[in-house]
């Protein structure tokens, strides 16, 4: 009855995780091409706004493709930046510390404006004749590059504005950092007081990558952050129906492109800083535009500046990795970008036992292993009721086989017997299985954890594994893996059922087939568990046969 049950579990573990992938490839479908007829769309270049500030005019539409001035090429010890003057746009955006998922050695690429991708930060002003993303800018400079020692870097564009107003853009870049600071100076020459506004968004095409296997689905597409509407993001596929479409009014937030292991944001309400909206409300916006783009930005009205006056904002634009200790420093709610699907409240936790290990160890792989060390002492009593229950099912099994044989065909009087032998001799016959079901939960939100973890993203740990996030590229770990789960079904009381008894010396190989696809760190952590439990369950099995030869009851003849 013990073994229905397992097997019966088992096959319910593997119906769940089949309809848990069918639900998600439901929930985050690959996005459809842009030419839907019912799909509410927008110019790629028309302006983020719906409306403008009291006094300012909207700029007009643009065409659907990036227009491109000279390119204006800054590196830092982190970034390696293509600033387009026609709009002083940050068009290319280059991770140096992060490879290409083909080639470690090249840099990463974020944003970009190359090839049939689109990616790219803009800002503008809006109000009468002020340059918007279509303004051309002037540099002082083609190249720029932060010299040892030197802990800012700033690079300077200015372009001219109606009746005398001078614009400068700056982008200042820190050692460091991946936070850069968009500052804008406005110079009003006129001899009239200037309204304007300023917005600043990020646009992106619809390409989307859903790695791994078994639900690793991770989240691409806007967000918005605000006190009041707290975390909102929006699959492309939402916004392609316009479901998704919305203005959003708030005085502190942040706008978001995320993608899987990375992000770019516009904030709003810098960690430590007064919020630039100022008195009034920054507004938020995301939304589809043409050619399969899709835009999320904010509007910034800004103070009316008196003639002859002179005014300066900034907003912080974050480009880089979702690594825990830089987001919790950006922005209040900004780690909400790091995407542990609907098992945070477990996978949070558990990276941040893994990051306080690895700070101590210095290596993922061995801070994997020590987690499942701790993991597996928490657990320790409860592994080691259950496997003294699966012990004496073991040693139950000669005297279930004669009462097999004593009542043949007759199940209902069979039962009756086993049950009363489990009553006599206290034993659980489910109890077995508790080990798995504790296992499940920590299973399913390390497994998230590992694969929302930039950190691990080509993270070595030893031999030929040179990449914890990705599957073992040899097969190693899952053989192993598929080993220790045949050893402990050796160490499990075998099946009355020789049919059962033949699937469950299956099950193990059947089920380690899954695994070839698994992060590596993941596959790690199952082989050091299973060892961890192999061992545990031996000795307990070994104590269990030293109190005798057979349980007192056994002595006695059966009724």
């Amino acid at each position: 009855m013990d073994s229905k049950r397992l097997i019966l579990f088992i096959a319910l573990s593997f119906a769940i995780i089949f309809f848990w992938n069918k639900w998600l490839e439901t929930r985050y479908p690959p996005p459809p091409k842009p030419a839907a007829a019912s799909a509410k769309v927008t110019p790629a270049g028309a302006d983020v706004p719906a409306a403008a500030a009291p006094g300012a005019a909207s700029a007009p539409p643009d065409s659907n493709r990036l227009q491109s001035g000279e390119r204006v090429r800054v590196r830092t010890d982190l970034l390696d930046v293509q600033i387009d003057t026609m709009g002083g746009d940050l068009r290319q955006v280059a991770l140096l510390k992060h490879g290409m998922a083909g080639d470690p050695r090249k840099p990463f690429l974020l944003l970009t404006d190359q090839g049939n991708r689109t990616y790219v930060a803009q800002t503008g002003l809006l109000g009468a004749g002020l340059p918007n993303h279509r303004a051309r800018f002037q540099a002082g400079g083609r190249d720029f590059q932060l010299a040892p020692g030197q802990d800012a870097l700033s690079v300077r564009l200015t372009t001219a504005g109606p009746d005398g107003v001078q614009i400068a853009k700056i982008y200042t870049f820190r050692r460091g950092q991946y936070l850069v600071d968009v500052k804008y100076e406005i110079a009003n020459g006129s001899t009239k007081p200037l309204t304007a506004s300023a917005y600043y968004r990020l646009l992106r095409d619809g390409h989307t990558e859903n790695p791994g296997f078994f639900g690793a689905h991770t989240f691409t597409g806007p967000a918005v952050y605000t006190e009041a509407g707290k975390f909102q993001k929006a699959d492309f596929s939402a916004l392609d129906k316009g479901e998704a479409e919305h203005v959003k009014a708030a005085r502190n937030g942040w706008v978001a492109m995320i993608q899987h292991y990375f992000a770019s944001a516009w904030i709003a309400s810098p960690k430590g800083q007064p919020a630039v909206c100022g008195p009034r409300d920054c507004r938020y916006e995301m939304k589809r535009l043409s050619d399969g783009l899709y835009s999320v930005g904010m509007i910034v009205d800004l103070p009316s500046i008196a003639a002859g006056g002179k005014f300066e904002t900034s907003v912080p634009l974050y480009v880089g990795p979702q690594e825990t200790r830089l987001l919790d420093e950006v922005a209040p709610g900004f780690d909400l970008i790091k995407d542990y699907g609907i098992f945070t409240v477990f996978s949070k936790p558990l990276f941040w036992v893994l990051d306080q290990i690895h700070k101590v160890v210095g290596n993922w792989g061995w801070a994997i292993i020590l987690l499942t060390l701790l993991i597996k002492a928490a657990f320790y009593p409860l592994a080691s009721a259950s496997y003294r229950s699966m012990a004496r099912m073991r040693k139950l099994a000669p005297r279930m086989e004669q009462l097999k044989e004593r009542y043949g065909d007759d199940k209902m009087k069979f039962q009756q017997a086993v049950m009363e032998m489990y009553k006599t001799e206290k034993v659980n016959p489910l109890g077995g299985c508790l080990p798995m079901l504790v296992q499940i939960p920590i299973f399913i939100a390390l497994y998230w954890a590992l694969i929302a973890a930039v950190e691990l993203r080509q993270a070595p740990w030893m031999f030929w594994i040179h990449d914890l996030s990705v599957k073992d590229p040899y097969y190693v770990l899952p053989v192993l893996m598929a080993i220790s789960m045949y050893v402990q079904t050796l160490l499990s009381p075998p099946p009355p059922d020789p049919m059962q008894a033949k699937m469950m010396k299956i099950m193990p190989v059947a089920f380690s087939v899954f695994f070839l696809f698994f992060p590596a760190g993941l596959v790690l952590y199952y082989v050091v568990n299973n060892v961890l439990s192999i061992l545990q369950q031996w000795w307990i099995t070994r104590q269990i046969d030293r109190e005798g030869d057979a349980p007192s009851s056994a002595r006695k003849k059966p009724a």
